[in-house]
């Protein structure tokens, strides 16, 4: 006979025993559940602040705007001090407390200029003020009118200088022209159409560098090179005006723009006319000395080609188109159509590198030369006599 017996486990019965090992399991599943839960809670807690966060850095991203209205306004309280240093010409003597009145547009021939010293001097274009040792009148920013004498100019360069007797005056800072970058921006302050819409800013790029024009005038062909292009609106009225850039520097001479086309306008680099502005503001004088030649850059040979039906070859260098008579290039053997290569050193690829370098020596230095004649190069020591 087989006898079965309840089995006893630690003095617990095997039903027991089950019972409280279920009961285990589901509080250990329990507790597994529980940590479930509590893990996936902090997971959305944690993704709720992150969302926030990065709402919230969106949302604080925003200021951009009041940065850009900060640069705004910086620009805008640039140019307000900068027009303080810009000026209305006239080559007839004002009537009126001041030349920006309506009558003045259609009959003072006007022009615009920019104080460089606070004694007085002033660039502008020789168009607007005349030729040296002529007068012009000169309106300030708060009405005060002056007469002006031209002290320095240059009909090649269309610039001049002119001097009224002022003292403690605001003027403009000097950029470096040859430092300008295309799509620079920039700002054109002038008179267009007459004095009537005085000290209108304009804005615009460098729209290009190094650029030659052709001007026809009075039966006379002439060419000006070197010049920075820009889309900041230029119009009659705006000749010898400014354009600045952002730091309010002045970087060029505004003089001409393309009448057949919109947005294409042209500056004098402000570094071709730097060496006078710095000897009249030191010793209240420039004896401008000369070399006596003209060249052309190779940029205004191609004209030169077609119009006179040549074939000028220019590699390097410059041309030279013309020799003054009785100048020093003409006393030591220089010739029309001799290639000049470099003056003391500097290699020469524009006619405005070349001014502006004998610009900076005074009459009666010496410098040398070398030049291309015949395939042949000559080095000359040529003695530098007034202009």
């Amino acid at each position: 006979m087989v006898i079965i017996r309840k089995m006893d486990i630690g003095g617990v019965s095997l039903r027991e025993y089950r019972g409280q090992k279920i009961i285990k399991s589901l509080e250990a599943i329990a507790i597994i559940i529980l940590i479930i839960s509590f893990v996936a809670l902090a997971y959305c807690v944690y993704i709720s602040f992150t969302t926030e966060k990065n709402y919230a850095s969106d949302y604080t991203a925003e200021p951009t705007s009041v940065s850009n209205k900060t640069e705004e306004k910086d620009i805008s309280t640039l140019i307000e001090n900068v027009n303080n240093a810009v000026v209305g010409i006239s080559k007839i003597a004002n009537k009126g407390t001041t030349i920006f009145l309506q009558d003045g547009a259609s009959n003072l021939g006007l022009g615009t200029g920019f104080i460089v010293s606070k004694d007085g001097y002033i660039v502008t274009n020789q168009h607007v003020s005349g030729e040296k040792n002529s007068t012009c009148y000169v309106t300030l920013e708060n009405g005060k009118n002056y007469k002006a004498s031209v002290v320095w100019s240059d009909t090649d360069l269309d610039l001049s200088i002119i001097k009224i007797n002022a003292n403690n005056l605001e003027y403009l800072d000097l950029g470096d022209s040859d430092k300008i970058k295309v799509a620079e921006q920039v700002y054109a302050i002038g008179n267009p159409i007459g004095f009537e819409f005085q000290r209108t800013v304009t804005s615009g790029i460098i729209s290009g560098l190094n650029r030659t024009i052709k001007i026809e005038e009075h039966n006379k062909t002439s060419y000006m090179e070197d010049l920075i292009q820009t889309d900041a609106t230029i119009n009659p009225g705006n000749s010898g005006g400014p354009l600045i850039n952002i730091n309010g520097e002045v970087l060029g001479i505004n003089s001409v723009k393309i009448t057949s086309a919109e947005g294409i306008g042209f500056s004098i680099p402000i570094n071709i006319i730097k060496p006078i502005i710095e000897k009249l503001t030191s010793t209240g004088e420039c004896i401008t000395p000369s070399l006596g030649v003209f060249a052309y850059d190779k940029n205004i040979v191609p004209y030169i080609n077609q119009e006179l039906d040549q074939n000028i070859k220019l590699d390097k260098g410059i041309y030279i188109a013309d020799v003054t008579k009785n100048s020093p290039a003409e006393k030591v053997g220089v010739k029309r159509g001799d290639i000049l290569l470099e003056i003391d050193g500097i290699e020469l690829e524009k006619m405005s590198e070349l001014r502006t370098y004998i610009y900076g020596k005074n009459v009666g230095e010496k410098v040398n030369i070398k030049l291309v004649r015949s395939n042949k190069e000559y080095q000359i020591s040529v003695t530098l006599a007034k202009k």
